[in-house]
């Protein structure tokens, strides 16, 4: 039986200490790919940051800057709003909030809505 099981271990060329090399080898190269990725990975965000800093040079502005007139109120939720420079365009209307502050007229007004037929 002992002969048996070292003839199949000679057959099969199973020495131990070479398969042990070789994974320590693969192990080896797998930590370097690793180190590898992430240096790359490191060089991509410190580009893509310089790139950001010359694209965004100023301050950024928001188009929110003052009353807003609503001008119609869109199906699902979307309202068109208008200002007197910026001309008119389309918003969420969930995002819109009532303005308080500044010098605008606080008249009251109604407003007929026509029922749809």
């Amino acid at each position: 039986m002992e002969h048996r099981a070292y003839w199949a271990i000679k057959q099969l060329n199973m020495d131990l200490n070479a398969a042990g090399e070789k994974r320590l080898l693969q192990l080896n190269e797998l930590d370097e790919f690793r180190m590898e990725a992430y240096e790359n990975a490191k060089l991509y965000k410190e580009r893509t940051k310089k790139c950001m800093i010359c694209t965004f040079r100023g301050k950024l502005r928001s188009r929110w800057s003052g009353p807003y007139t609503v001008t119609k109120v869109l199906p699902y939720g979307a309202t068109q709003v208008s200002y007197e420079t910026k001309g008119t365009f389309t918003v969420n209307g969930q995002r819109l909030k009532h303005y308080w502050g500044g010098d605008f007229s606080k008249q009251k007004s109604t407003v007929q809505l026509e029922t749809p037929e």
